[in-house]
Formats: structure tokens, sequence, C-alpha cells
């Protein structure tokens, strides 16, 4: 969170964590193992906050949707967030869990809008959904492509994809206007990183990009 994923180095991180490079490498192997340990925590962790702010009254959809508005506005937050999310979305090991993971809640979501899918097509969907939510995650927010913006065409795209009915789409996205995510999504990176126990101080709207109001 200080310096960025690229900029940290084994090294450091060794350093810090007070252990010898071979007890390092026989945990992690090599830096985009810190990174694997951290995606399987974070991403488990938001589709159960997701859950909790959806509640159990609301469809299932609302949990999608609400896991997905969070996630990316936690890419806002600051560049160096940013740059943690893009590289688990790359890497070869963090992005097959996302993909993987992913896979099995929106066949639990989706699959009774698509009951002839089995478990190879929503991984398959999967890859798409998680193509375009990273190119969204990658390009920083303006006046142009605003927050809420991204978050209503990428629901609209996956949703549709998921063959949700067009009202159902619209509860959905007027449920999401109606949050304030940015409050959601800072709660939920606070809640994260205690449960880690990691030390930070930092606002939402100390790191407010021009184009996030």
């Amino acid at each position: 969170m200080e310096q960025g994923y690229k900029k940290t180095t084994v090294a450091q991180i060794v350093h810090e964590a007070g252990v010898s490079n071979s007890t390092f490498q026989n945990i992690f192997r090599a830096k985009d193992g810190v990174l694997t340990e951290l995606v399987e925590f974070m991403f488990g962790n938001q589709f159960a906050m997701a859950r909790q702010t959806a509640g159990q009254t609301l469809p299932p959809i609302y949990v999608y949707a609400v896991e997905t508005a969070i996630q990316m506005t936690l890419t806002e937050l600051n560049e160096n967030l940013r740059e943690i999310y893009l590289e688990a979305y790359t890497q070869k090991e963090a992005s097959e869990y996302i993909f993987r993971e992913t896979a099995k809640e929106i066949q639990q979501i989706f699959g009774a809008y698509q009951p002839g899918f089995t478990a190879a097509d929503f991984y398959a969907m999967e890859l798409g959904s998680a193509g375009i939510m990273r190119a969204y995650m990658a390009q920083p927010c303006d006046e142009a492509l605003t927050l809420e913006r991204k978050i209503q065409l990428f629901l609209t795209m996956s949703l549709r994809a998921y063959r949700v009915p067009e009202e159902e789409i619209e509860k959905t996205l007027a449920y999401i206007a109606g949050r304030d995510i940015r409050a959601v999504s800072e709660r939920v990176m606070h809640i994260l990183f205690q449960t880690l126990a990691m030390r930070y101080e930092f606002s939402l709207s100390d790191l407010t990009q021009p184009g996030l109001e």
C-alpha cells in the first residue's frame, strides 16, 4: 500500500518480516505467491461483505452488483491499490484463483437464468467479464468516465450476458445508484485491513481523483 506491488522487493519483505530467504521461498516461492495469498483473502471477504451489505431479502444478483461496485471503487482509493488489483488480474496464479472462485459464485447467482450452463460455461463467461473488469479498473476515472458510469456500464453488460431480464437489471442498477458506494467500500477496506492486522491511515475523501466526484 505504501509503495506499490512492483516497487516492493522480496528483500524488503524478508527484512520487514524478519525471516530468512529460504523460509520465505518455502512458503511463497516468489513475490507473486504473496500476491496470491492476498487475493485469496480479499476476494473471499469481498463476496462475504457484499452479502452482508445486500442482506438476506434481496435477490442474489444484488450481491454480485454490490461486490462488483466495491471492487471497482477500491481501485480508485489510490494508485498503489489499483496496481495491486491489476497485477492480481494479470499474474497467472492469482488470476486463475479469481476466475475459478468467481465462476463458482456466478454459477450460484445466475444459474437460474442460464439453466443449461455447466460449471465450465460459467468459467468461460467469467474470463470475458474479468477482462472487462480489468479494463475498467486500469482506466482512472475522469469527467467523462466517472465511477458511477463505470459501475453502470459493467453491470449492464454483465447482467445482460447472464440473461437477466431488463426489468431486474434496472432495479439492480437503481439499488446500486442509491447506495453510498464510496462509504461502503471505504468501510470494507478498513475491515479487511484490520483483519489483516495491517496499519494504515487514509480516507477515500483524501485520495479521491478529480473524476471520482
